[in-house]
């Protein structure tokens, strides 16, 4: 496989809004991702993935786009982003853009344009269909609960949208649909712009007449055209959004002689905490071996072709250390247990912000606290379902979008060092104890132990290019595995729950000379064929051959 930049590289993913607010309005704004630069270079970060800043009404926190071209009002001005893709160079730093183009705003020139009339030129920007029967065109529904289509009474016809209705999905069998999009991504190139992130990317070669929204026969069509278009002319980094991805489906996204992205973001491991066949907010305790076997999974079928993204939460997704680990009583163990978990597999790994000091779930008094749009949607729609007010709430705890959007917490201080006016969302109360400021000073914190695992993978090629092998496949509370490469092997373990345990070992590697490379305890055991494993406990240990 040739090697890209990118293999070498640690992605931390800035939620702009919750990061740092540098005018005290209670808004993270792209001023204060600039002053936080040196932290982010101490870290060991070298690629930033924005989360949206274009010109957006904020609906769906930026993820309605309505102009490509502007940078939201609360988030600075386009020369505050040019500062920062400039400025962010200087300590070799790449940013990635947050590319949203499966959809804009109803507030996109385009689509104020196509509400207009059947004979506006922009009408086909997006998705007209005739009522049938006197209602929607079909069963479609939207992402955010209810039909995917809304009736447009001043022509008669339906739009379809496959988020919010404010929210209208482009055509993309329109080429002049297509051909914005590459202009604009160019723009954003020639800017300086290390590459991007691809917003629910399988969506865009829907066919909705088939009922097809996810990897619709067109979609490879599209990336290809895209890729030889725009980014494909540089060398970028660029990684797509696929809930319904297999990894076959993967490679034929992330296979370089596809031409193509670099990666993709697969989810089924994020699936696995829910009821079989229903949504995510139906919770199930996690299916362990399944998410052991899902990780192999991806690891080997990528091994040869493709690349992983390794990640474990994001701006959609709850804290980790609250989803799989212990947020309470084992949170440092188990945060830096979960961090080894993803950090010594192949792939490039995806940092989301907070989560390299613990950041936890968040767990609001009321629904009226809740500020995400799928959250409230979520609320009401499962309500109206008949489910009660405490089973709708528990399954927001656990799976609600804002649990990874409270601001940064920066210090002990007031606001968590985030803003000194209020907030835009509330700042969760353990700000107290969890925060930068303070994982600094430990050289035992959260924090400092990513630097560490960030610093490994940069020395060691066996992290990044060794072969993977599972082994206590059926153990029901240890993860472990093997990485190979040339004449050094990994052999990584992780304590998944908060029992003490014994495991067995493979034989073979008491001949070799070893090293402890990592682990959360400052005593754990040396390299025996039975090992004691205490609470979220994990070692690294590396052999030569």
């Amino acid at each position: 496989m040739e090697r890209k930049w990118w293999h070498d590289s640690i992605v931390y993913q800035i939620y702009p809004r919750s990061y740092m607010d540098s005018n005290n309005d209670g808004i993270g704004d792209l001023r204060g991702i600039i002053s936080k630069l040196g932290y982010l270079r101490d870290l060991g970060i070298d690629v930033i993935w924005l989360s949206p800043v274009y010109k957006s009404p904020n609906v769906d926190n930026g993820y309605d786009i309505s102009d490509y071209y502007d940078i939201m009002d609360e988030f600075g001005t386009m020369d505050d982003m040019k500062e920062l893709i400039n400025k962010a160079k200087e300590f070799n730093i790449k940013i990635l853009m947050d590319l949203v183009v499966n959809h804009t705003s109803d507030k996109h020139k385009w689509f104020i344009e196509a509400i207009k009339g059947k004979d506006n030129p922009y009408r086909d920007f997006y998705i007209w269909r005739d009522p049938v029967d006197g209602g929607v065109p079909n069963e479609l529904q939207s992402n955010f609960g209810g039909p995917a289509w809304t009736y447009d009474e001043a022509s008669g016809q339906y739009y379809f949208h496959l988020h919010d209705k404010r929210q209208p999905d482009l055509n993309w069998e329109n080429p002049l649909v297509r051909e914005k999009i590459y202009e604009m991504i160019n723009f954003w190139l020639e800017l300086g712009v290390g590459g991007f992130r691809l917003d629910v990317i399988d969506l865009i070669g829907k066919d909705v007449d088939k009922l097809i929204t996810k990897n619709g026969p067109k979609l490879h069509e599209y990336l290809q055209e895209m890729n030889k278009r725009t980014f494909g002319g540089y060398d970028s980094l660029t990684v797509g959004e696929t809930w319904g991805a297999t990894p076959e489906i993967a490679k034929l996204y992330s296979s370089p002689n596809r031409k193509e992205l670099s990666m993709v973001f697969q989810f089924e491991v994020i699936s696995l905490d829910k009821q079989e066949g229903k949504s995510r907010w139906d919770l199930a305790p996690l299916d362990f071996i399944k998410f052991k076997e899902t990780f192999k999974k991806w690891q080997v079928e990528l091994y040869e072709e493709g690349w992983n993204s390794l990640f474990g939460n994001n701006h959609d997704l709850p804290r980790m250390v609250s989803r799989w680990g212990n947020d309470k009583e084992f949170r440092v163990e188990s945060a830096k247990m979960l961090a080894t978990m993803l950090h010594m597999q192949k792939g490039t790994p995806y940092i989301y912000q907070g989560e390299e000091i613990g950041m936890t779930n968040i767990r609001l008094n009321s629904i009226k606290d809740y500020n995400d749009i799928e959250t409230l949607n979520v609320y009401k729609a499962r309500r109206a379902l008949g489910y009660s007010e405490q089973d709708v709430m528990n399954s927001i705890y656990a799976k609600s979008r804002d649990n990874g959007r409270t601001p940064m917490q920066w210090s002990k201080e007031k606001n968590a060092g985030f803003t000194e006016g209020k907030a835009w969302l509330h700042i969760n109360d353990n700000y107290r104890y969890i925060n930068v400021e303070d994982s600094i000073n430990d050289e035992n914190s959260i924090l400092n132990y990513y630097k560490k695992l960030i610093k490994l993978r940069r020395e060691n090629d066996v992290i990044k290019y060794g072969t993977f092998e599972l082994i206590l496949d059926n153990h029901k509370e240890v993860f472990a595995y093997i990485r190979k490469y040339k004449n050094i092997e990994l052999l990584v373990i992780c304590n998944f729950y908060s029992n003490n345990i014994e495991i067995e070992l493979p034989n073979e590697y008491s001949e070799y000379s070893y090293e402890t490379l990592l682990t959360n305890y400052t005593d754990s055991a040396k390299f025996s064929n039975v090992i004691s494993l205490r609470p979220y406990e994990t070692i690294v240990y590396k052999f030569k051959k």
